[in-house]
Parts: C-alpha cells; sequence; structure tokens
C-alpha cells in the first residue's frame, strides 16, 4: 500500500510541474500563443527577513508529521492519506515554486487533500516554516560554492535586488537561476558559462541573501517570532508585512455590545454571472471545521447549517460560535453542481468573517472553448505493452463551465485514446485547479488558473510501432519523451537530443503546435537502453531548465508500469465495498477508499454511487483522526 502511494505522489508531481518546461525555454513554432498567467494575490512579503532557524523548529511540529522530516512526503500521517504529499525535498519540486506560492499554500490550506490553513501561526511564522522549506532541497555544501562563484564572477555586482524581500519573495529557484544566466534591470549576467550545478548553487546561495540564519533565542513556535535574531542592517527596511490576500478571509472590527462574546457572523454573496435571475429557492449551505488535537491530521467537519440568499445574493449567518482559526467554508448547489466560496477563517478577537464570492456560471457542453496550452506524452516500456501517458495542460477562458459527459466507453470527449490502445483511464495532475464532479463525468469552471489531465494507455510492445494520435482541441506545442534508444520519426519533429533526468537519459523531441482534428502519427523503433549514470555536466542552458521542469521522469516512469500492475490487482481482491462496522483502523478506511477510486477509474461503479460511496467513506475516516 505505501509503495503504490509513493508512486502516485510522484507521478502527479512530475505531470504538475511540466508547466516549467520546454515551452517557455524553446524558441515557440510560429502561430504559438502563450497561455493567460494566472491570476496573482496580490503583493505577498513578509515585514522582516524569515528565519530558518524558527522556521525548522515548526516545520517539525506542524509539518513534518505529513511531509517528512526532510520534505520528501514520507511523513508518517503523510503515507496514510490517500492524496498526493508535495515532496519539496526534491529539488526538482522545490526550483519551479516560489516562497510567495508557498506562503499561501500555507495560509489558505487545501482541504480537498487534508491540509488545512494554518492560522494558528502568526504571519511571520509562516514566512519562516516556508523559508525553512525552501532550504530543504539544498546543502550548506552547495551553498558555500555558489557564494564562491558569486563572488569570483559579480565582484561589483549589488546584492540590493536579492535582499529585497518584495523582490526575492515572488522569485522561484527556476527564475533565480536565469537571473543568474541572463540577467535583470538591475543585475547583470554573469553565469552565462556556469555548468548546470554551478548555477543552481549560485541560485540556491542569491536565496540566502533574504533569509535570517541566525539562531534563535527559545524554542517554542508560539514565541518564535519575536525571539527571532534579524540583521536588520543588512536589509533594506520593509515598507509593510503581507497584505491581505484577496479571496481569503476579511476580517471586521469588533463592534462591543452588539455580539456576544465568543460569538459572531459570517456573510458572503452569490456572484450572478448566468445572465438569468437567482432561483427564489436558492439556499445555501455553512459549514464549520475546527482542527483537532494534531493540526497537521486536518480539520474536522464539526457542524453545518443551511440559510437562504436575499434577492441581492448576499447571505448572512448570525450567532454562530467563534473561536479562533474556526473554518468557515459557504456552498450552493446550483444546476446540478456543488460551489463553493473561499475559506474563512477566524482570528482571535474578531466577530465577523466575510467569505469571498461564489460564482455561478451557465452551462455549456461545447468543449471548443477550452484553450490546450500543450501536451507532453512519455512512454514506458513494459515486457509486453507499452504505457502512453499524455500529460494535457489546458484552461477554459470562456464564461461557462464546461460540462464534460464521458461517453460509452468512459473516454474524455476532448481527449481521444491512441488507435489501437487499450486500458484508457485518466487522472487530474497534482496542482490543477480543480474539477467539480457530476454524475457521469466533470465540470470546468472558467479560470485564469491551468487544468491538468493525465490520461494513460497501452500499446502492444514491438520493436518498431505506429502511434496514431487524434487531437480534438488544437495544441500550443506537443513535446514527446522516449527512453534513450528509442526513437521516433514524425515529419514536423526537432530531435532535442538526449537529456539526463534524474539518472535516467530520454530522447525529447518537439513537434510544434498542433491543429484541431489533426492525428499525429509517430512512427517508435528501437529498445530502450539501460539506465546509464546522468553526466555531470550538460551542454547547454536549455538542458539546465528542461531538468528543471521535468520533475523526476524516470521516477515516474520507473513506477508507473507497476502502479497500473498494482492497480489491476486491487480491482479484483477488492470489488466489493466494506460496511461501517468492519473497519477497525483508519488505514482500513484509506484501503476501502483507494479500492473505490479504482473501481471509479475503471468505469465499474456509476459517477452517483462513488460520490455518495466515497463522502460516507471520508466522513467514517474523519470520525477516526
Amino acid at each position: 500500500m505505501r509503495l503504490r502511494f509513493v508512486v502516485i505522489v510522484i507521478l502527479s508531481f512530475l505531470f504538475s510541474a511540466c508547466n516549467f518546461t520546454l515551452a517557455e525555454d524553446i524558441t515557440p513554432p510560429p502561430g504559438y500563443i502563450p497561455p493567460t498567467p494566472a491570476a496573482t494575490l496580490g503583493p505577498l512579503f513578509p515585514a522582516q527577513a524569515p528565519s530558518t532557524q524558527n522556521g525548522a523548529v515548526i516545520f517539525a511540529e506542524k509539518c513534518a508529521p505529513c511531509h517528512g522530516e526532510t520534505g520528501l512526503g514520507d511523513g508518517e500521517q503523510g503515507i496514510q492519506l490517500n492524496v498526493t504529499v508535495p515532496a519539496f525535498g526534491l529539488p526538482e519540486i522545490a526550483r519551479p515554486a516560489s516562497p510567495a506560492q508557498w506562503y499561501t499554500v500555507v495560509t489558505q490550506g487545501n482541504i480537498e487533500r487534508f491540509m488545512p490553513p494554518f492560522a494558528s501561526l502568526s504571519d511571520q511564522e509562516r514566512w519562516d516554516v516556508v523559508a525553512y522549506a525552501l532550504t530543504l532541497h539544498t546543502s550548506e555544501e552547495e551553498i558555500a560554492k555558489g557564494k564562491e562563484l558569486f563572488e569570483a564572477n559579480c565582484a561589483d555586482c549589488s546584492t540590493d535586488f536579492f535582499r529585497d524581500q518584495a523582490n526575492i519573495s515572488s522569485l522561484s529557484g527556476v527564475e533565480l537561476a536565469r537571473i543568474v544566466q541572463q540577467g535583470n534591470d538591475q543585475v547583470p549576467p554573469f553565469g552565462a558559462t556556469f555548468s548546470d550545478n554551478e548555477v543552481w548553487a549560485t541560485a540556491a546561495y542569491l536565496r540566502t541573501l533574504s533569509l535570517d540564519t541566525a539562531p534563535i533565542v527559545s524554542a517554542p513556535a508560539a514565541s518564535a517570532t519575536s525571539d527571532a535574531v534579524t540583521d536588520t542592517e543588512t536589509l533594506p527596511p520593509a515598507e509593510a508585512g503581507t497584505p491581505a490576500a484577496e479571496g481569503t478571509a476579511v476580517e471586521a472590527t469588533e463592534e462591543p455590545g452588539v455580539v456576544q462574546e465568543g460569538f459572531g457572523t459570517v456573510n458572503g454573496s452569490i456572484d450572478n454571472q448566468t445572465g438569468t435571475d437567482l432561483p427564489s429557492d436558492l439556499t445555501v449551505t455553512l459549514r464549520g471545521y475546527d482542527h483537532g488535537a494534531d493540526p497537521s491530521a486536518g480539520p474536522q467537519e464539526v457542524f453545518t447549517v443551511e440559510g437562504p440568499v436575499d434577492e441581492d445574493g448576499s447571505f448572512t449567518f448570525e450567532d454562530l460560535e467563534f473561536p479562533p482559526s474556526r473554518i468557515f467554508i459557504a456552498e450552493v448547489t446550483f444546476d446540478g453542481m456543488d460551489l463553493q466560496s473561499g475559506f474563512g477563517i477566524v482570528e482571535e478577537g474578531t466577530t465577523s468573517v466575510s467569505l469571498s464570492p461564489i460564482t455561478l456560471y451557465g452551462k455549456t457542453e461545447d468543449t471548443s472553448g477550452l484553450v490546450m496550452d500543450e501536451t507532453r506524452i512519455f512512454l514506458e516500456y513494459g515486457t509486453d505493452s507499452v504505457q502512453i501517458f499524455h500529460v494535457y495542460s489546458f484552461q477554459n477562458p470562456s464564461d461557462k463551465i464546461i460540462v464534460v459527459k464521458l461517453n460509452e466507453n468512459g473516454e474524455i470527449p476532448f481527449i481521444k485514446a491512441p488507435e489501437g490502445s487499450s486500458e484508457f483511464g485518466y487522472e487530474p495532475t497534482q496542482d490543477s485547479e480543480r474539477f467539480l464532479p457530476i454524475e457521469n463525468g466533470f465540470a470546468i469552471p472558467p479560470s485564469v488558473n491551468t487544468y491538468g489531465m493525465i490520461a494513460f494507455a497501452s500499446l502492444p510492445n514491438a520493436r518498431e510501432f505506429e502511434v496514431n494520435q487524434e487531437f480534438v482541441l488544437p495544441s500550443g506545442a506537443v513535446t514527446v519523451f522516449v527512453p534513450e534508444g528509442v526513437t521516433i520519426e514524425n515529419d514536423k519533429s526537432t530531435d532535442l537530443g538526449v537529456q539526463a533526468i534524474q539518472d535516467f537519459n530520454f530522447h525529447i523531441y518537439e513537434l510544434g503546435a498542433v491543429s484541431a482534428g489533426e492525428t499525429v502519427s509517430l512512427t517508435i523503433s528501437g529498445t530502450p537502453q539501460e539506465p546509464a549514470a546522468a553526466p555531470e555536466e550538460t551542454a547547454s542552458n536549455q538542458n539546465l531548465l528542461i531538468g528543471a521542469g521535468a520533475l523526476g521522469v524516470a521516477l515516474i516512469l520507473a513506477g508507473a508500469w507497476m502502479y497500473l500492475r498494482d492497480r489491476k490487482v486491487e480491482e479484483d481482491t477488492d470489488s466489493e465495498a466494506v460496511d461501517d462496522n468492519e473497519f477497525e483502523t483508519s488505514d482500513d478506511v484509506i484501503d476501502a477508499i483507494v479500492a473505490l477510486d479504482d473501481l471509479h477509474r475503471a468505469r465499474k461503479i456509476s459517477e452517483e454511487a462513488y460520490q455518495k460511496r466515497r463522502t460516507e467513506l471520508k466522513e467514517i475516516l474523519k470520525g477516526m483522526m
């Protein structure tokens, strides 16, 4: 069971981070339209230099149980969850992320994946733990090497840019690496001739210029911020701390005498984008969640209450218990879909929380409004079959929810399986924007954020065979990864050569843009070579950025075959759901959820039965945690 979870974790990470690879580092094909950038939460940066020492204390208490002591996603609690746990101790996971992105996750949480918002931490403590988490993928030796390289090649360069919290908090390790090689308005390029390892070492050192690495005076996490020793003389004064992020809870000033102590009001609104009037009988459900004894185990639902929606779309719930750190979420069921607001969190001393609006959209089954940014194709060789994985990154920039109904074969209308393939299935990627479950399919709400989908199928193994893949939607770029020793032939392909990724070598081909309705034909030949040690240095800057984005392709593909094989075994052995009274431990419930998910992927149970049973099992699991 645990090996299976590890494989799924690695699989999700690879494909969720593919946005940082080829397309942005290779000259785009003619007519390529880059994807719309994701909306930001505003300027997020700490009021003072984050303390990594304080962050280490907080991490050990709040994060290690799930993420593991070294950040590899192998904590005792994390490996028991039927969700992916970020392994940010791996360079390939950490380098594409910025501190501001991780701060947002720590602040808002992700209940869908049992990650609570850590409202018990102060603003500065959240920045501290994020800063520490960003050190787990590097080492003192690498940082020392980066310092040496910087001082030798950029002796006259000012470091003010890297000490400015507003600048550095928004930059990922990949972006820092680009500055080393290409420079920017404030920093000249100085590492154009560096090897990949030298570039990453220098980027790691530049990150430390914004951090406070001095030992803390006292260890308790609750007071760590005030006890941290900050080198204020070497850092420019911060104008302000992190502003309130748009889309999160907004506090209202307490009004003494109006609300009973310990109680408060939650309000929100419906943003009606359907073009029609709101239903007169529309109701909203408010759910409350509290942390258990162990905050890292995830919040537990403590109450549910329903209320009406006013004609103007507003709603209010009064006289609610308001313990600090309680989480509120509002839901409405509209046109067969469950829609949610953002999280609202009770802060100490507040008596009101305002939730972000719940947006209602019109619906359509026309998938042509989706914009397919890029597609990546991976081949993994087994004894008798070749597994082919398509990783799709796309958006819904329209003003309607696109409803996707599966066909009689359980296939997605806008994603075709390769001709002659079998065992078709699909999964969302780790960091995909949230799909809405519906009967016999799913829905895709409008969003500037990216949706990700992994589609997989099997083809017979042969020394030479054809892959014919129809693209229902146009794709901005298509890239193919095959093991070293295997080659492809295609009139449009550009051979990018063999690249070393995580000690495995892959031959990479760029096919450029693909039109709607076009069938891409690939002639695959050869046999995979035995894995060889990755070269110490690669030949170009392009290799560096390909390696950063590919995110452990080798580990994924090495485990993919085992994952699919185990999945088939579990379908045979866990084909029936178990009654509630037969669950002795939380592990038994988790096993039942995994088996249920497998049955759903295999299209052996209806969507309605799947959603109902999964909700029951999650409630049982929450009661045991």
